[in-house]
């Protein structure tokens, strides 16, 4: 983050005779590395070409992740990966054990760029109709495909996509590379294997059958519910067709992205309150998005569902959730709820009527699951507000699992137990 603050600050990195302030800076930095997308400005009336190159590989970094960056120049340089950075991905990438995380890594590299890739030449060769400049449509799809792969948000129209309401092209390859970006980079590879069938007899992992569910679950629910809720509003005059169309997109985009379609101010409270709950539940778990995770979601669900049929353990798929990560689950969730209302509360206190309250607590559910969305009011944020997103997006892209083992330390293991006594619950 700090590397990114100095690289925005660099002579030219803006447009001629604009300012803008090292707390500014410092945020669109941390929006940037935790690939957030929320902006206190127009990135087009405010950076220059070179600026906005700058951005596009802060993005990249932020959604290839710290662990990958690291390993990808060791591996360029032909260093050795020694067994401390093996744990250190190990943890940055959940995995359970040490074995193949390097090639892991290299894999996630690989997948990403060609990712980026491929939806930069879609966009670019659809763009050119409308541009006629080759160089200004393989701009603009590298850009697009960029921000809605690593799901930054940060745009370079000016307007996110809504210049593109009517496009279905458009809209559809975004969604698909919004996707790819939010449900796991492990679930693609075990995807690429099973298609490419490299291992016989290929089964996938209790963890891609869960996401993928899980994901899609969320997407369908989602576009339902803002359809709905949205009919006698915003999409009211409008064929069926694009009120879905608007309706799935918001509900994609809700996963971490942050790019748009329409102007969110013009959607009910309810719209923007149920949207608020869909970030605050984020992307899948090694993706480039935060909030608690698809899974912490889905294990908290299926725990209420086994428990209300009398059932201590969790199963799902002919497979039993381990009690661990059911620990995990509760906890995440139990300290997401404190930082995302300590956060809301603190920010409340600072604009002090400045703002509405649905309005900020959707800038501090878009923060906390990196997604980018806004009603608006992320430039008029007082400086202490600022910081206080800044933070909330920092450990909605770091995971609150990781965050609490910096704070927490060296784990020691239990030498001896009390008694153990029940007490009343409800």
């Amino acid at each position: 983050m700090l590397v990114s603050f100095l690289l925005l600050r660099l002579p030219y990195v803006h447009k001629p005779g604009v300012h803008v302030s090292y707390v500014d800076s410092m945020f669109l930095a941390v929006s940037g590395i935790s690939v957030t997308g929320l902006a206190p400005m127009s990135i087009v009336d405010t950076y220059s070409l070179f600026g906005q190159v700058i951005i596009l590989i802060v993005l990249n970094i932020g959604g290839l992740g710290v662990m990958a960056m690291g390993t990808l120049v060791w591996v360029i340089l032909g260093k050795r990966i020694g067994m401390q950075e093996r744990r250190l991905i190990m943890v940055d990438n959940n995995q359970e054990q040490m074995t193949g995380v390097v090639q892991l890594l290299k894999e996630i590299v690989k997948v990403l760029l060609t990712i980026e890739a491929v939806g930069a030449l879609l966009l670019a060769f659809y763009f050119y109709k409308d541009m006629h400049s080759v160089k200004e449509a393989l701009y603009q799809g590298l850009f697009a495909s960029v921000a809605a792969t690593t799901n930054g948000g940060l745009d370079i129209t000016g307007a996110s996509l809504n210049p593109y309401a009517d496009d279905y092209f458009v809209q559809s390859i975004v969604m698909i590379l919004i996707v790819l970006g939010a449900i796991g980079f492990p679930v693609i590879i075990e995807i690429k294997t099973y298609i490419m069938n490299k291992v016989p007899n290929f089964r996938f992992s209790l963890f891609a059958k869960l996401t993928l569910t899980t994901y899609a679950l969320l997407l369908i629910v989602g576009t339902i519910v803002i359809y709905l809720l949205e009919m006698g509003n915003a999409f009211k005059g409008l064929t069926w067709h694009k009120s879905l169309f608007y309706a799935m997109f918001q509900s994609s985009t809700t996963r971490s992205a942050g790019l748009t379609t329409i102007d969110l101010t013009t959607l009910t409270e309810a719209t923007q309150f149920f949207m608020g709950g869909l970030m605050f539940i984020g992307s899948s778990p090694s993706s480039v998005g935060g909030g608690i995770r698809t899974t912490t979601f889905a294990i908290l669900v299926l725990f209420i569902i086994n428990f209300s049929n009398g059932r201590t353990t969790i199963q799902v798929f002919n497979k039993e959730i381990h009690p661990i990560d059911m620990q995990r689950a509760f906890a995440v969730m139990i300290l997401a709820i404190i930082i995302c209302f300590t956060a809301l509360a603190v920010i409340l206190g600072f604009e002090n009527g400045k703002h509405q309250f649905l309005e900020i607590f959707f800038e501090v559910m878009s923060a906390f699951g990196t997604c980018g969305l806004s009603l608006g009011i992320t430039s008029e944020l007082a400086v202490p507000s600022k910081i206080v997103i800044m933070i909330v997006m920092f450990i909605g892209r770091v995971g609150l699992i990781t965050f609490v083992i910096m704070l927490g330390g060296k784990a020691e293991p239990v030498k001896y137990h009390y008694p153990k006594e029940r007490i009343m619950i409800g």
